[in-house]
C-alpha cells in the first residue's frame, strides 16, 4: 500500500493514556476502499479504543488519523461521520422503538431541512425529502434483505435482524469506512454464516474499506484479508489470516494453537 491515494483511512502511531495507563501504543494501519481488515486480540487488548479513537469517541494522546488525506483527529463523533466513517457497536444500538424503516431513516436525514417551521407545518419542501428519504431507505433496506420488515418495531426484529438493520443504518450515512465491533457476539452458527456473506456483500456492493473486531477466529480468518492483532495495547503481528494464526506470539498470547 503506497500513500494517500491508495488508503482511505489511516492511523499513524496512535497512542493513548489514561492517567498511567497506556491502553493503546503506536497503533499504524491504513486501510483501502474495498478491504476488508480484521482487529483481533484478548479482552482489553485496546481494540474497542483503537475504535473509539478512530470515531472521536477519545483524541488520540499521539498520533494521528487521516480519512482520504485529511486529518480527522480532535473532531468531535459527529464531524467525523459526516466526513466518512460509521460504525456499529457490540452491544446493539437500535432506536427500539422506532420502526426499522425510521432507524434507516433518521441516518440518511443528516442534510434534511432543519427548523421547526419545515417540520411543524408539513412545507412542501420538507415533504419532498422525507419522500425521498424513505425512499433511500427502502432501497437500502432492500439491498440487505429487510424491506419486508420495513414496518416492523425494530425491537420486534430477531437478534440477526437486528445485527443487520444497525449495519443498514451505519451504511446509510454513506460512509467510507466502516467499523464493525464484534457484528457476531451472541449469534447462532447459521446466522454467523449469514453475517458472513453480508459483510462480503456490502464490501462488494458498497466498496467501503471494513475493519471488524471480532472474538469468533473462523469468521475472522475466512472473510479478512489482513489483520492486525493486538495484546495489552501493543500490536504484535499484522499479516494475512495464515501468516497470524501461525505466529507464535499471535498463539502465545491469544490463539493457544493454530487456527
Amino acid at each position: 500500500m503506497n500513500d494517500t491515494a491508495d488508503s482511505a483511512l489511516r492511523a499513524e502511531h496512535l497512542s493513548r493514556t489514561f492517567g498511567g495507563l497506556t491502553a493503546v501504543a503506536d497503533f499504524c494501519m491504513r486501510i483501502s476502499p474495498g478491504e476488508l481488515q480484521g482487529l483481533i486480540g484478548p479482552n482489553g487488548a485496546g481494540k474497542t479504543t483503537c475504535f473509539n479513537l478512530i470515531t472521536g469517541v477519545y483524541p488520540p494522546s499521539e498520533g494521528q488519523i487521516l480519512l482520504c488525506g485529511q486529518r480527522i483527529d480532535g473532531r468531535p463523533p459527529a464531524a467525523i461521520n459526516r466526513a466518512g466513517i460509521a460504525r456499529t457497536f457490540q452491544n446493539i444500538r437500535l432506536f427500539a422503538s422506532l420502526s426499522v424503516l425510521d432507524n434507516v431513516a433518521v441516518a440518511f436525514d443528516r442534510s434534511a431541512e432543519k427548523g421547526l417551521a419545515g417540520a411543524i407545518l408539513r412545507t412542501p419542501r420538507f415533504a419532498r425529502r422525507r419522500n425521498q428519504i424513505e425512499a433511500e431507505a427502502l432501497e437500502l433496506l432492500a439491498t440487505l434483505g429487510l424491506c419486508d420488515q420495513a414496518a416492523m418495531v425494530a425491537r420486534n426484529l430477531p437478534y440477526g435482524g437486528q445485527r443487520r438493520l444497525e449495519i443498514a443504518r451505519a451504511l446509510a450515512t454513506r460512509p467510507k469506512i466502516l467499523l464493525l465491533d464484534e457484528p457476531a457476539a451472541g449469534m447462532n452458527p447459521q446466522e454467523k454464516l449469514d453475517l458472513m456473506q453480508l459483510i462480503r456483500f456490502i464490501r462488494d456492493r458498497f466498496g467501503v474499506g471494513i475493519l471488524l473486531i471480532e472474538h469468533d477466529m473462523k469468521l475472522v480468518m475466512s472473510i479478512c484479508q489482513k489483520i492486525t492483532v493486538l495484546d495489552h495495547g501493543e500490536t504484535i503481528a499484522v499479516g494475512t489470516p495464515e501468516q497470524v494464526q501461525n505466529d507464535p506470539k499471535v498463539i502465545e498470547a491469544y490463539l493457544g494453537e493454530p487456527v
